[in-house]
């Protein structure tokens, strides 16, 4: 078997939305502005024209015209580049092409309406860096041809960067030379200019020379431009231009014409030789038939085609031989006929000729290519690819002519969304909407393009409606998926029955099904346009690419499971003997109805995710009782198939060839890379990976497709099953779920992975805003985000190290995922679980859930479900799944508890870094997992758990600081203080104890806190209130001060819960600095004296003391009030080591009197706080209260500040004087 078939991706998945626009401005004046696409027109960025390079140090390129001919997009297939996009002034003329010079430049000329000649220079970097930070080296240069009208309407070949040609209307052939290179023409210009300047700079001349040649002469050799015949030119108008590719020094040039004659002109002399090429066999009746009965109309279509390839042989390298086509498009047996001649010594010789074969009848030739000996002609068929192989005996052309049958390609059958897919999938249980977005977004259905062209298009009609347009079309997306979700059926609305007032639902949702077909449909049409054909390509060891309109593939090697897809489903195909059960089992397939098979799915994924606990014999003759498998079957059809499938002399063999095809790999061993090839980077690019997951999904299709009618033949012979290997039934439903698994990934996409395409520091991004900006040419914003639609696989894909060619890699992958692998329902592999755990990892949780819902709970997939439900935020799930879990792990009896399997699995999925080999460092494995995760509680329980099966050797302090910091986070105080308490390690007890002190302070649970007696750590507590109490500003809360005297009043200690209160009162003293802070402080710092007079009163007055620390910069002052140390260092409060100031009772009654005297004296008379000394002294004291005749208080504030009173009683005596001598006047 060597079948190819076509594999492909969507551009805009790989360059979603990245390529940098450059406006180029012509020379020539006058120059109308393009006319904008009509509504007819293809989409904006479907390409009308493409042509692909490949080199060594470029890799692949693509160069495609988009936008109705007015831009040009560079892009790197092999590399991840941003794409480069050229806007001309004017309409690209025909075929514009790209090539390599000297290996550090890239050229592309194109030939403009404009009549101008544009040569784009772009330098390349080293090591395929392209040219990306080449930005500012980016050039053009600019030729105006003599007369526009020669080349507005020619058929333009460039042939490399020295020479281009244009056919003309009248047969004549235009050839443009060029001599680049030469230093007198560019070796003296330096191009210093960036891209924003690249527009609004004066275009640079290029330098060719116009030769028109004649092709009724064969010496003519014009070298300025002559009238045109005015004599019918209708069938010398040249349709088709070709030379020796490049690079070459072979100028010839070969042409056909509309009247199918086949022309060779030289370089140098022109047009030396011609031969009319036979028509094809036409259809009967033509539609280009003469009114008059005469011969029909075999005028080739005037538009420009690929119908002539130049190649030569190392046999005969003086001969160049031509391959051309004259197409038939109304015969009903072939597209056409190709015709091989020989160029030698000026003359044309017939060589032989190949009909294209019957499956090209009524397709249109696209392109076609010589690759070695082989004719590859791609083919439009009603829209979409086809590609044919045919092989010459190019070695022996002297001996005879021969070519090999046709050998065609197509890509390998996907379903189609019409109306009556549709309808197949609403038989399936689920929501109709969700259904069908489901559908559009699946993976290679439609592209980013055609999503985000249909659903613009579809906005744009609703808005054109009559009457107010809902909110979700004018409203803004993230992504092109959420505006279609949210637009679709935006403007289906629930009407009420206007008899009843009843809603009318039915109406409703065909209304709705109505609009989302209207949808569909609408994207099938753009993708159909999408998927045109336009050119083939040769890329490295020889793999022929095919280029579309917005996507670009593969000719790739058909696997035995695609090969057998394709092969059962034509119509009375014959299949080998070995395989001869696929065919049986087809048939049975297509006498079932869709809603069998439907039903058979849905019931087969529900026996998969049951656990299995009757024999699968039992399983099938339970579901096939129930289900009617065989009720809508043909009797004469089931008598037919039962005789096929006894005629088997050994099913048991049979099915086992078909589990083979199924799980079956061919996994070659890898070439060994060539030297030019070890210099250059693995040519692991995106798109290589996104053909690989194409493939992949293919391939992935057909294995189920092929596991499905196993499934059904099982259905079938359930009466008959006791009798089978259990061990074959087994792997059926086994292969099956690896199947299905495979298949729902690959059908699910998936959002870009994080720095997929990471922004480039290139200037040139920034430069693209500029020129954009200045330029307006065209605008490339979008309404929502041009995601791409990959699938899962892909994501799988990227994160392997594979760089094979196809099927090699797609093949090796699947064959490392090991799903294929697994022979029993009742087991869950190593690669199953490492699968769903890599899903896992990469973030796609729903999909991970899915698919481990498929696998039994063993120890390995129980441990990722619960870290998938630890992921998604269902702790308690998971906190009990893992406690189960650790049963597994159970001290001293893992080895009984878990099979080796078991353990093999939980080994590759748990981290390498930890050992857990037993339940204890389990538990503290998901300790770990829950404190990643900021679940404190559970982080708690798992850390108590491992300390109660902890081996007593074990060192646990980590685990008692998890739980005591834990228990203290999550506010459980008792529990915290439970743990410290019970903590073996009495540093950590000490450590972690003034931490829940102050949580609790600050959490305002003193009076819990206070209920604690912290045997053995008293005195850490009090270091921890007193320090706060000393350094925490006392107008703050929690107020530590106050916290700390409760403290010690609990306990009976009023000395301390004295000093504590002084202290406070000695710290507000010290933030009262002006008048304002004294109104505000002064009370509460009375209050503190007046506390601590309380409390030191209730001590013995012998002992009604307290001692302050004094620091060493005060030690020496005289006795006096000093000022408090802030942020004091605790070493400098250790007794013995400082001196310290003894304060008595008096004293701080004292100092109490004095600041009550100070308040009550600024109480009556306000006007003090204005004086700079608002603070009054002791003696000022009094002194005021004698001068406002308040005796009593006076003499009362004397005697407690120990004021001499000589003057109070002087002002009293002098007051008593006056009042005998004039009571009134005192009065």
């Amino acid at each position: 078997m060597d079948t190819n078939f076509l594999v492909a991706t969507q551009l805009s998945s790989l360059f979603p939305g990245q390529a940098t626009s450059i406006p180029l401005q012509t020379s020539r004046q006058g120059v109308p502005l393009p006319a904008p696409l009509g509504e007819l027109d293809p989409p904006a960025d479907h390409a009308s024209y493409s042509t692909t390079l490949h080199t060594q140090a470029t890799g692949t390129l693509l160069l495609r015209v988009l936008h109705g001919g007015l831009i040009i997009e560079v892009l790197s297939l092999s590399t991840e580049v941003p794409p480069l996009r050229f806007i001309l002034p004017g309409t690209i003329i025909s075929s514009p092409a790209i090539f390599l010079w000297e290996a550090s430049e890239l050229h592309v000329l194109a030939i403009a309406n404009t009549g101008s000649l544009f040569r784009i220079v772009i330098p390349i970097g080293t090591g395929r860096e392209l040219w990306r930070n080449q930005g500012s080296n980016i050039r053009h240069r600019e030729h105006l041809f003599k007369d526009i009208e020669f080349v507005q309407d020619g058929l333009v070949h460039v042939h490399g960067i020295h020479s281009v040609l244009i056919g003309l209307r009248n047969g004549s052939l235009l050839r443009l030379e060029n001599d680049y290179g030469s230093e007198e023409t560019y070796g003296t210009y330096v191009f210093s200019h960036t891209i924003c300047d690249l527009s609004n700079k004066f275009t640079m001349q290029d330098d060719w020379t116009e030769t028109v040649f004649q092709h009724s002469s064969f010496l003519s050799s014009l070298t300025s431009f002559l009238p045109l015949s005015s004599g019918n030119i209708e069938g010398t108008g040249i349709v088709s231009i070709s030379t020796h590719p490049w690079p070459t020094d072979i100028g010839h040039a070969w042409t056909l014409s509309r009247d199918r004659t086949l022309r060779f002109w030289k370089a140098k002399t022109g047009c030396v030789a011609s031969k009319v090429l036979p028509p094809g066999k036409e259809a009967d009746s033509s539609p280009g038939s003469s009114a008059y009965g005469g011969r029909p109309n075999i005028l080739l279509d005037s538009s420009p085609q690929t119908l002539i390839r130049v190649f030569t042989t190392p046999v005969r390298e003086d001969h160049m031989y031509v391959v051309t086509f004259i197409p038939t498009i109304s015969a009903p047996s072939s597209g056409g006929t190709f015709h091989v001649s020989d160029t030698f010594s000026d003359q044309l010789y017939e060589v032989g000729k190949i009909e294209a074969s019957s499956n090209t009848a009524h397709c249109h030739l696209q392109d076609f290519i010589i690759a070695g000996n082989a004719i590859l002609a791609l083919w439009d068929r009603q829209g979409q690819s086809m590609v044919e192989k045919t092989v010459m005996n190019v070695e022996r052309f002297h001996e005879g002519f021969r070519a090999s049958p046709w050998n065609g390609s197509n890509y390998a059958p996907e379903p189609e969304l019409t109306p009556a897919y549709l309808e197949e999938q609403l038989l399936s249980p689920g929501s109709m909407t969700e259904k069908f977005f489901e559908a559009i977004m699946r993976p290679g259905m439609f592209s980013p393009l055609t999503l985000r062209t249909a659903i613009d298009q579809y906005i744009d009609v609703c808005l054109s409606m009559p009457g107010p347009s809902p909110l979700q079309l004018t409203a803004a997306y993230a992504t092109t998926s959420e505006q279609i979700a949210a637009v679709v059926g935006c403007t289906v609305t629930l009407h009420r029955d206007p008899h009843t007032g009843a809603y009318q639902h039915a109406n409703y949702w065909s209304a709705l099904k109505r609009d989302w077909e209207g949808f569909i449909a609408r994207c099938r049409e753009i993708e159909r346009s999408a998927r045109r054909p336009l050119a083939l390509g040769i890329q490295d060891q020889n793999e022929i690419m095919i280029v579309e309109r917005e996507r670009v593939g593969l000719l790739v090697k058909e696997d035995l499971a695609v090969y057998f897809r394709r092969v059962l489903a034509l119509p009375s195909s014959p299949v080998d003997s070995q395989y001869e059960l696929l065919g049986v089992l087809w048939y049975l397939q297509g006498t079932l109805g869709p809603q069998v098979l439907s039903d058979l799915e849905n019931r087969m994924m529900d026996i998969i995710r049951q656990e299995i606990s009757f024999t699968i014999p039992e399983i099938l003759k339970d579901q096939t009782d129930r289900f009617n498998f065989k009720e809508e079957m043909n009797s004469d059809d089931m008598q037919w198939i039962t005789g096929k499938l006894h005629s088997f002399e050994n099913l048991d063999l049979a099915t086992r060839t078909a589990l083979d095809v199924i799980g079956g790999f061919d996994v070659e061993v890898k070439r060994e890379e060539d030297e030019v090839e070890l210099l250059l980077p693995p040519p692991n690019s995106d798109w290589s990976k996104a053909l690989t997951t194409a493939y992949i999904s293919k391939t992935v299709d057909a294995r189920y497709d092929i596991a499905l009618v196993l499934v059904a033949m099982l259905f079938f012979l359930s009466e008959d099953l006791s009798d089978w290997d259990p061990t074959l039934l087994s792997e059926i439903f086994a292969v099956y779920r690896g199947i299905a698994m495979l298949r729902y990934v690959s059908r699910q996409p998936s959002l870009p992975a994080s720095g997929a395409h990471p922004p480039s520091s290139d200037p040139i991004a920034a430069d693209d805003v500029i020129s954009r900006m200045r330029n307006m040419n065209v605008s490339r914003s979008n309404k929502t985000l041009l995601s791409p639609t990959y699938s899962l696989i892909h994501r799988l894909v990227a994160q392997s190290d594979g760089n094979d060619i196809l099927p090699n890699a797609a093949h090796r992958y699947l064959d490392g995922t090991g799903l294929l692998q697994s022979i029993s329902p009742g087991n869950a592999t190593q690669y199953e679980v490492v699968f769903c755990e890599n899903l896992r990892i990469l973030g796609f949780y729903g999909a991970s859930r899915e698919v481990l819902s498929w696998l039994p709970r063993t120890p390995g997939a129980s441990y990722v479900q619960a870290r998938l439900w630890l992921n998604m935020g269902r702790v308690d799930d998971a906190a009990h799944l893992l406690e189960k879990l650790a049963g597994s792990f159970a001290s001293n009896q893992a080895a009984r508890s878990m099979s080796v399997e078991d353990q093999e699995i939980l080994a590759r999925i748990l981290p390498a870094t930890e050992l857990l080999d037993s339940q204890h460092y389990f538990y503290i494995h998901v300790s770990n997992l829950f404190k990643l995760a900021s679940w404190v509680e559970y982080e708690v329980s798992f850390a108590q758990l491992a300390i109660s099966v902890a081996p007593p050797s074990a060192d646990t302090s980590s685990l008692w600081s998890t739980v005591i910091h834990g228990f203290t986070e999550l506010a459980l105080y008792e529990d915290a203080y439970a743990s410290i308490m019970s903590t073996p390690y009495e540093n950590l007890q000490r450590e972690c104890v003034s931490q829940l002190t102050y949580r609790m302070c600050d959490d305002k649970s003193v009076d819990t806190l206070m209920t604690f007696n912290f045997a053995g750590l008293v005195d850490e507590v009090e270091e921890a209130l007193a320090f706060k109490a000393r350094n925490i500003d006392p107008r703050m809360q929690p107020s530590y001060s106050r916290i700390l005297y409760t403290w010690f009043i609990r306990r009976g200690d009023y000395r301390n819960a004295a000093l504590s209160m002084y202290q406070r009162a000695r710290k507000i003293q010290d933030l009262i600095r002006d008048s304002t802070s004294f109104a505000a402080l002064a009370e509460e710092q009375l209050e503190a004296y007046n506390i601590a007079i309380n409390s030191l009163s209730l001590v013995d007055s012998k002992n009604a003391w307290v001692l302050l620390p004094v620091p060493a910069d005060q030690a020496h002052e005289p006795r006096k009030r000093r000022k408090l140390a802030r942020h004091v260092p605790e070493n400098k409060f250790t007794p013995g080591r400082f001196d310290t100031d003894i304060i008595s009772l008096p004293d701080i009654q004292y100092e109490y009197a004095l600041l009550a005297a100070q308040i009550d004296i600024i109480r009556c008379d306000p006007t003090i706080l204005s004086s700079p000394e608002f603070m009054l002294p002791p003696p000022m004291i009094v002194l005021r209260l004698a001068q406002a005749n308040r005796f009593n208080l006076a003499m009362s504030t004397a005697r407690s500040l120990k004021v001499d009173m000589s003057d109070l009683f002087n002002h009293l005596t002098g007051q008593c004087l006056r009042l005998s001598r004039n009571p009134d006047a005192v009065m």
